[in-house]
């Protein structure tokens, strides 16, 4: 199938583009938001193809994947066509909602001719989705392999731009997770997390937006991972450090306790619970092994890509039908 989409969201797209279709990826000469095309820092396939936006009306196209509301009219304009109607389309939903929660209506929620696919059931259930189509496809994530060695006792744990985001991902909170284990922060916009949280070098260590190979290398070497998260959409970086093989310990909100299963970790909304098994994880390398080969068979079975790309065929063959 040839399936034109964004590059959007680098870690769910990698995994979206090793699925074998043919995917289309417009390119603008800025190479702005609306025209990244390839990726840079992933490893993408030959069928991730990159089309100039002038040449997209001239493209055959089977079905549009859209993971942003403009960019259903945005693939009007550029294919000529009418999408949901004449093109058949599908709206990928990454995030939780916002706004006044459970009421937050879905920008497609007055639509019945577009699939909105969410990444999680806790999405599902919690946007109002009106008369739209819905479908759940959970996430799928390359095996980076099992590198854990948890040789530092320190803890783990990946947030893009944390200042900024601050409650929704638990920035607040990781002063005191910082106290009970010393933390090893990974993610964009982390390098000035210290000095705005008020945090010595021995417990806040930052990593800057390291390439993914270069940070999961790192992580693996943290006795375990820390999930502070309040309110997004199921992290993929939590998947990544359970299939390297780390113990978690999640703030349980959200989608955590369907992914993290009691063997694997500690899913708790209490901070002391989730600081008490830092602790335990940090003073016991055993328990911190064996919790961590658990969280990674776990991962596998439940978000390996060999799911993850049937699950999306057979929706992609029921839209196009």
């Amino acid at each position: 199938m040839r399936i034109l989409l964004w590059h959007v969201h680098g870690s769910w797209t990698t995994s979206f583009v090793h699925g074998g279709h043919v995917c289309l990826l417009p390119v603008t000469p800025d190479r702005g938001p609306d025209g990244r095309g390839r990726a840079a820092t992933w490893t993408w396939p030959d069928n991730a193809v990159e089309v100039p936006w002038e040449r997209l009306r001239d493209t055959d196209v089977d079905l549009v994947l859209a993971q942003r509301p403009h960019e259903l009219d945005l693939a009007e304009r550029l294919l000529g066509r009418r999408i949901g109607r004449d093109l058949p389309a599908v709206y990928v939903e990454h995030n939780t909602p916002r706004g006044d929660v459970p009421h937050t209506r879905h920008p497609l929620a007055d639509r019945d001719d577009v699939t909105i696919v969410h990444v999680t059931h806790f999405n599902a259930l919690f946007w109002d989705n009106g008369r739209a189509p819905v479908a759940v496809v959970e996430h799928g994530v390359a095996d980076p392999g099992h590198r854990y060695t948890g040789r530092r006792a320190r803890a783990g744990a990946v947030v893009n731009e944390p200042l900024r985001r601050w409650r929704t991902t638990g920035t607040d909170l990781l002063p005191r997770i910082a106290r009970s284990a010393p933390l090893d922060l990974f993610g964009m916009g982390v390098a000035d997390a210290p000095a705005r949280l008020g945090l010595p070098p021995d417990l806040l260590r930052v990593h800057e937006d390291l390439p993914q190979h270069a940070m999961h290398e790192r992580l693996a070497h943290c006795r375990a991972y820390v999930h502070p998260v309040r309110w997004t959409s199921l992290g993929l970086s939590l998947i990544e450090a359970m299939m390297l093989g780390l113990p978690v310990a999640v703030l349980g909100t959200t989608e955590a306790h369907e992914a993290v299963p009691p063997e694997a970790g500690v899913v708790t909304t209490r901070i002391d619970r989730l600081c008490a098994a830092l602790r335990d994880f940090l003073a016991d390398p055993g328990l911190a092994r064996a919790t961590g080969a658990a969280a990674r068979a776990a991962a596998l079975r439940r978000y390996g890509l060999a799911r993850f790309h049937s699950d999306w065929d057979r929706l992609l063959q029921e839209v196009t039908r």
